[in-house]
Parts: structure tokens; C-alpha cells; sequence
């Protein structure tokens, strides 16, 4: 998943860095520090999901408030922890990689 969305990154990146006119390495730098700040934003939210669910009984009757809800199971919250988790390492990792290749900034 890192490298896909890595290199979907790396894509976008190059493109708009040649719309822009920009360096190709710092086009790249750029893209992954913004990829993996969204990440970051997704993973927090993701995270912070309350203990509380939709009850998805009336699936027929769309409505914009929920009639009933129910406490969220511990399959649930494991799941959303995980998928956090993954958010937030996948952007801190982007964010990394951004760095490294971040030719303004030389780390060493």
C-alpha cells in the first residue's frame, strides 16, 4: 500500500510539477510532504471516531438524521484503530520520504 501510494504520488506530482515549471525533485518533495500531511489528517479523524454507530435497520428509507443508534462493537473499534494507525504511518513515512528527497534542505 506505501508503495502504491508512493508512486500514484510521485505521478501526480511529476505532472503538476511540469505544469508548474518546478524541478522534478522538488515537485516529488513536495507531493509526498502534502500526501502524507493528508494522511496524517485522515488518520487523526479516522481515529476519533466515537463509540457510537448508525444503526443501518432502514436501509430503504434514506434520511440525513439517523433514527436510532447503537454502541460500535470491539471489532469495529479494533478496526478503526488499525485503519488509524495505518493512516498515520503511511503519512509519517511519506513525510520522511519527502525530506530525504527535498533538494532545498540537505540533511547532512
Amino acid at each position: 500500500m506505501f508503495v502504491g501510494v508512493g508512486g500514484v504520488t510521485v505521478l501526480l506530482s511529476l505532472t503538476f510539477g511540469a505544469l508548474a515549471g518546478g524541478s522534478v525533485q522538488r515537485s516529488i518533495a513536495i507531493g509526498f510532504y502534502l500526501i502524507g500531511c493528508l494522511m496524517l489528517i485522515f488518520g487523526f479523524f479516522v481515529g476519533n471516531r466515537g463509540p457510537l454507530r448508525h444503526d443501518r435497520k432502514d436501509e430503504d428509507k434514506p434520511s440525513l438524521i439517523p433514527r436510532a443508534v447503537r454502541k460500535a462493537t470491539p471489532e469495529e473499534r479494533r478496526e478503526s484503530v488499525n485503519v488509524s494507525v495505518l493512516f498515520i504511518v503511511i503519512g509519517l513515512g511519506l513525510i520522511l520520504l519527502g525530506a530525504v528527497s527535498d533538494s532545498a534542505h540537505k540533511l547532512f
